[in-house]
């Protein structure tokens, strides 16, 4: 029994000396390693010590930025008509031929005018009946031989007769169909010997010598976009780009649609394009001279701020800005940025503020 209490009293002590060795090198490790370190110096894992953000940036100049849409439009002619008679009767004479060019005032078709043309005959024999008539009662007036009743019943007689004249003459225009402007005129649709009314088309006369572009755009445009203003348009399946000049535009905004409708004069002398046809228009709208514009992957929004991070002694800063126009690449900078500031555009995610960051690319 007291052999067993002897072993177990040697352990024991021995536990303790070795217990005693461990403490005593942890002591005197640790003042050492912290001497190395130096006081102020921090751990490894402190922010300090972070490896660096690498981040793209831009310094920001002064610039002019330009407001530019793009959008679909139209072709459609100077001038077009669907031409018709303004009288019914007979087509007796066609004098056009399709496809051609014709000239204002040129006699294109005729119906039948022999009804017409006999009575302005019988108009024209009483004519001078009517003025001899009058001759010899004025006469005979100066004589006092007639009344004065007498004589202005035979001048209101003649009168009549002239404004007679003037209907049928009138009537017989009306049985005669006349360009009303130079174009060229397309397939007719009726035949010598067709009875025509004034909702019978004939043919379609179209002016192509200018040709318009008509498109819409959104309401935002409306009042800004003027006439005059330049654009450029070009037609499906094509690659030439085309120079036309706004003329017009709407004076209200589409209720339904909320757009602006434009039109555009192109100059097509040469006849180049046809009417018809759908063109992708692009032009100016606006133009800001000495502004400022980041790209727009430059920008976060919290809690309905917009945000850029500045780039200053190598760490991330934040700047609330205000924005203006918004382009396909760029945003406008309308407060919040001097000429010269460096703007992060990469990595913007991941930014805090005093963040540690190294620039990669600056542009």
């Amino acid at each position: 029994m007291c052999l067993n209490m002897n072993k177990l009293t040697r352990w024991i002590i021995i536990a303790v000396i070795v217990i005693g060795f461990v403490v005593l090198g942890i002591v005197r490790f640790v003042p050492h390693s912290n001497k190395e370190m130096g006081p102020g110096t921090p751990s490894a894992g402190s922010p300090v010590n972070r490896k660096a953000l690498i981040v793209r940036a831009v310094i920001i100049r002064e610039k002019s930025l330009q407001d530019g849409i793009n959008i679909s439009g139209s072709l459609i002619p100077n001038e077009e008509v669907n031409l018709s008679f303004e009288t019914s009767g007979k087509i007796t004479e066609i004098c056009f031929e399709e496809g051609t060019e014709v000239r204002q005032g040129d006699v294109l078709a005729r119906i039948n005018d022999a009804p017409l043309q006999a009575q302005l005959k019988k108009q024209e024999a009483q004519l001078k009946l009517n003025e001899d008539r009058l001759y010899r009662q004025q006469t005979l007036l100066e004589k006092e031989a007639v009344s004065q009743e007498t004589y202005q019943q035979a001048e209101a007689s003649l009168s009549a007769l002239k404004a007679d004249i003037e209907e049928i003459h009138a009537k017989l225009a009306q049985t005669v169909l006349r360009a009303p402007f130079d174009g060229i005129i397309g397939l007719r649709q009726v035949s010598v010997g067709a009875y025509a009314s004034p909702q019978t088309a004939v043919a379609t006369l179209t002016n192509t010598s200018k040709l318009k572009i008509e498109f819409s755009v959104p309401e935002r445009y409306a009042g800004v976009l003027k006439p005059g203003a330049p654009l450029t348009f070009k037609v499906e399946g094509e690659t030439k780009e085309y120079n036309a000049v706004v003329y017009a535009t709407n004076s209200i905004v589409d209720a339904d649609t909320r757009t602006f409708s434009v039109r555009a004069i192109y100059d097509n002398s040469k006849r180049e394009l046809v009417p018809g046809r759908y063109v992708s228009v692009s032009l100016v709208t606006r133009t800001f001279e000495s502004t400022m514009a980041i790209p727009s992957e430059a920008i976060i929004t919290e809690m309905g701020i917009d945000k850029v991070f500045l780039y200053k002694g190598g760490k991330a800063i934040p700047v609330d800005i205000m924005k203006g126009l918004r382009t396909d690449a760029e945003v406008q900078v309308v407060s919040g940025l001097e000429p010269g500031d460096t703007v992060i555009t990469s990595g913007i995610m991941q930014l805090r503020t005093g963040m540690a960051v190294e620039l990669k690319e600056i542009n």
